[in-house]
């Protein structure tokens, strides 16, 4: 029946399986723990049917509870897609916006840049969560997500940010020590520092040379005594001498300008890893997605450390 579905259950259940566990949802609901359990208890038995599994510290979501939640999302986001065509909210961005970046480039850039735009719209309430791999794109959990790459969905919206590279570095007393690599081959032969990360091939290093018909691409599988899944701690391994490493512009501009780090292989290209703001289409409306995403592409495009041209 439909007096089963009650409307304002929909941002409960949303806020709970969010929040991870019945206390957490009763901080983020002002109510306490109890007060969840008991409407939660009231859910279960309008619907007939067990929404959550609980136990003492953590609980996880039954398949009708996943298939509620999913539901519940996206009548929350018509609902607000529907106050936005008919111009609610238009002018000042409001609400929760649920932001995902990865673990380095989140704390070092996305971050500081979230301060700032809570400065300047004080009614949005950011929530950031940094992850080492990107979530799945048709995950709801998130409004944005600040990603590498151009996502190979197309049921998400993917806005391209700022251009960005990854580029071959190593300090100069690694070099000064081991000698410079002159073409791809060489690499085999260093001691090339890993990051895995995502769904990428470890250790797979594709560098390209010539444009159009004429480029021709080199795969190298690298090896190397050091590896990890945080692109900062690379970095730093990078800048004490232990190897090579293949790693955003962003992460490296300021060393290479330094001189801590020297590119190598300048004359190669390597894969393109521009910054996107990926969105389900039906947040492309909202007022504070609008104005998160806007807010990203400037910023970025103040801080972009420009190309490093090849020799």
């Amino acid at each position: 029946m439909a007096s089963e579905i009650n409307p304002t259950d929909l941002g409960f259940f949303s806020t709970l399986a969010a929040a991870g566990s019945l206390s957490a949802a009763g901080r983020e609901l002002g109510i306490t723990t109890s007060a969840v359990s008991k409407h939660l208890s009231q859910m279960e038995a309008r619907l007939r049917v067990n929404l959550v599994v609980r136990s003492t510290r953590r609980m996880s979501l039954t398949p009708e509870g996943e298939l509620y939640l999913e539901h519940a999302r996206r009548i929350l986001a018509d609902i607000e897609s529907m106050g936005e065509l008919l111009g609610v909210s238009r002018a000042v961005p409001k609400g929760l916006l649920r932001v995902n970046a990865t673990l380095g480039f989140g704390r070092s850039h996305v971050a500081p840049m979230i301060s700032k735009f809570a400065h300047k719209y004080p009614e949005v309430e950011v929530q950031l969560q940094l992850s080492v791999n990107p979530p799945p794109l048709t995950d709801d959990a998130f409004d944005v997500c600040v990603r590498f790459g151009a996502p190979p969905d197309s049921r998400v919206i993917a806005r391209r940010l700022v251009a960005n590279r990854r580029l071959l570095c190593a300090a100069p007393a690694y070099l000064a020590k081991h000698g410079t690599p002159k073409v791809p081959d060489d690499l085999t032969r260093h001691n090339c520092i890993g990051i895995r990360q995502g769904e990428e091939a470890h250790g797979l290093w594709r560098l390209s040379k010539g444009q159009g018909k004429n480029a021709t691409t080199h795969a190298v599988k690298t090896r190397g005594t050091l590896t990890t899944n945080d692109g900062e701690i690379a970095v730093n391994w990078t800048l004490e001498g232990h190897g090579i490493l293949m790693r955003a512009e962003w992460d490296i501009a300021r060393y290479l300008r330094s001189g801590r780090l020297v590119q190598v292989l300048r004359q190669y290209q390597t894969p393109d890893a521009d910054i996107y703001a990926v969105y389900p289409p039906r947040h492309q409306l909202a007022a504070r997605v609008r104005a998160f995403v806007d807010f990203l592409a400037v910023s970025l495009a103040q801080q972009s450390p420009g190309k490093l041209a090849p020799v």
